[in-house]
């Protein structure tokens, strides 16, 4: 018992050691931030002051969550507008993140979204290679916790998406692929995987083809405080395309940002998630309940199946004209095998508390510590930028 409330400890002291010193406030802040601040086009944007001033922040990262325990590496964040964009071009947004965890763990991941001039065009996806150990109780809902045992895997992803704007400003739709390769996997000798032996579960390639739609009125990517955000993808996986499996699978994800009383900066954000698979899935394509985005207070994976719904409400608040702020989240979510075999009353809740610090006013980008509770769990969560 004393392993996890130190680390709680020491977790809390890496979030509030700003606290302790001048660096939280005023220029001096600011300037400890400018030294991992680069600036590629700065001599072009004193000629031309109609350029936007792009920003490339590189900084050691230290994060946590249960699947991972303490990581520590580097990321860097490319923020920038092609030249050309006025203010009607919202920032694009390039991140990296290379980690290595105390779960003998190496991750390296992009999740990007670039908007050219306008807003005709928005490029986005996903990159991540990570060797990965994670923890498997069984497929369904109603995996009993006793049966757990851990599987390690390695795996590559490579998910580009092309969406034009179409029909007015906010929407547009599009195509891309998906690769999704696991490999190396390594089981438990006489455990639950290598005795059920689910489709895929000593590795798979998954290669699709997919359509996408995005409506993305929001008015910061990386913390919205007005707007809606809607994405569908639709992917046809295939072995004629390279893969090692025949099936389909559909995600989608809603979310909405506005401030409820008139006087203050207060944010309520609502998010709604969905995956939904058919036809000879992979082990590695299942939905997956639980994780530091949604559901935290749950592991990863702690309950996986063919379909997942998932929602969360967050109300997030600052102090006065401070960089600190706090929120608090509830929400609930269930896995089953068919979307008509969900039932309102097997919704399993989760909720919670979090500290956030602001790290770049300008962006309005946070560092969080969330502290989420689900059924007989809970677990913090360390990172930078909001869940959702």
């Amino acid at each position: 018992m004393l392993y996890p409330i130190f680390l709680r400890v020491v977790l809390l002291a890496i979030f509030l050691l700003p606290m302790a010193t001048p660096l939280a406030y005023g220029q001096d802040f600011k300037d400890f931030k400018d030294i991992f601040t680069f600036y590629p086009n700065k001599r072009k944007v004193q000629k031309d002051s109609s350029r936007y001033l792009a920003k490339l922040v590189a900084a050691p990262v230290i994060s946590y969550s249960p699947e991972t325990s303490l990581g520590i590496g580097v990321g860097a964040k490319y923020l920038f507008k092609f030249n050309g964009s006025g203010p009607e071009t919202r920032t694009s947004n390039m991140p990296a993140t290379l980690q290595y965890t105390l779960n003998n763990q190496f991750v390296l991941f992009s999740g990007f979204e670039v908007f050219t001039n306008q807003e005709e065009w928005v490029i986005e996806g996903n990159v991540l290679v990570q060797n990965y150990p994670r923890l498997f109780y069984g497929i369904g809902r109603d995996a009993p916790k006793e049966n757990k045992e851990e599987y390690n895997y390695v795996q590559v992803l490579v998910e580009p998406i092309f969406l034009k704007q179409a029909f007015f400003r906010y929407l547009f739709v599009g195509a891309g692929v998906r690769y999704n390769q696991i490999f190396d996997v390594q089981t438990e000798a006489g455990g639950i995987l290598e005795t059920e032996q689910p489709l895929g579960y000593e590795g798979s390639t998954s290669m699709s083809a997919e359509f996408a739609m995005l409506y993305d009125s929001r008015n910061n990517i990386l913390n919205a405080n007005s707007g809606w955000y809607f994405e569908f993808t639709h992917g046809f996986y295939g072995k004629v395309l390279g893969g090692t499996h025949n099936f389909e699978l559909s995600r989608f994800d809603l979310r909405h940002y506005f401030t409820p009383f008139k006087n203050k900066k207060d944010v309520l954000a609502v998010q709604f998630i969905g995956h939904f698979s058919q036809g000879e899935v992979p082990f590695s394509e299942l939905g997956l309940f639980g994780g530091s985005e949604i559901l935290r207070g749950y592991r990863e994976g702690r309950y996986v199946a063919r379909t997942l719904l998932a929602g969360q409400l967050e109300y997030r608040t600052t102090f006065g004209d401070s960089r600190y702020g706090m929120v608090a989240f509830v929400g609930g979510g269930d896995v089953n095998s068919n979307l008509g075999d969900f039932k309102l009353g097997n919704i399993r809740p989760n909720f919670g508390i979090g500290l956030r610090f602001l790290l770049d006013r300008s962006e309005n980008l946070n560092i969080r510590l969330d502290w989420g509770f689900g059924e007989a769990s809970n677990n913090l969560y360390l990172d930078i930028a909001e869940a959702f």
